[in-house]
């Protein structure tokens, strides 16, 4: 499951992560569950407050250059999903 913790600072991250505008932008496709039992694999985010409770730490960043994973949050659960299948972390965040 994708425990996420958005980290203050680059150095304690996994992985870099930029907001597109456009989901045809986007490597990874999510959706934020809203209770812990619902996330699972990578697609499926879950928030968490605690660097202990999370499986994948990201921060956020400004552009697409500087992200390692693009990002676009999709409304349902079956529409997430990664685009891009060669991404390096594709299997690592849940």
């Amino acid at each position: 499951m994708a425990k996420i913790l958005v980290t203050k600072y680059e150095h304690q991250a996994d992985a870099t992560v930029c907001e597109v505008a456009h989901e045809s932008q986007a490597d990874l496709c999510w959706y934020e569950a809203a209770y812990e039992p619902q996330a699972h694999g990578d697609a499926t985010w879950y928030f968490v407050d605690y660097a202990t409770q999370a499986s994948f730490k990201i921060f956020k960043v400004k552009f697409g250059s500087q992200a390692d994973i693009k990002a676009f949050q999709v409304k349902t659960p079956e529409q997430a999903g990664w685009r891009d299948a060669e991404n390096r972390f594709k299997g690592k965040m849940g």
